[in-house]
């Protein structure tokens, strides 16, 4: 230690004062975040992007190609899905098809195809009640299942 400083210090000293004065350079204002390689805003062309969008999303979560999900009709009332009738926890296991040999994984597997079909997001707005029912329901008995494969 040189009078009273480590020697690390007395380095960091002397260099802050041999430093040239850096003088505030003035940057545009970039709408970017640096290191990526997009922004997040882009223009919207069509009034039709956003339906677009919609449209893709639901194909992609549908596991098909977004020309075989047909377009909405907006004139139609909705026609409710009849398993979404089915709200009785021993109608949702039937459907979940829950074996007692079933592994965590293949439990994972039922529970994503099971919200493929029932997930609120995924149907219309009037019917987002019975489908979180469904969802509610097929969540516990898949995490009850899960517990006992723990115990196996």
């Amino acid at each position: 230690m040189l009078f009273g400083k480590s020697v690390f210090q007395s380095i960091l000293t002397r260099l802050h004062h041999e430093a040239p004065e850096e003088q505030p350079v003035a940057e545009e204002p970039v709408f970017r975040i640096s290191g990526l390689n997009a922004s997040f805003a882009a223009p919207i062309e069509t009034a039709e992007a956003p339906a677009r969008a919609s449209h893709a999303y639901l194909a992609l979560l549908a596991d098909r190609p977004a020309e075989t999900v047909p377009a909405p009709k907006p004139d139609a009332p909705p026609e409710k899905p009849a398993y979404l009738s089915r709200l009785s926890e021993a109608e949702v296991e039937e459907d979940l098809a829950l074996l007692i040999t079933d592994t965590s994984e293949v439990l994972a597997e039922k529970r994503r195809s099971f919200a493929k079909l029932n997930h609120p997001d995924r149907v219309h707005p009037e019917f987002r009640r019975e489908a979180t029912i469904r969802m509610t329901i097929a969540n516990m008995l898949v995490d009850r299942a899960q517990r006992l494969t723990f115990f196996r």
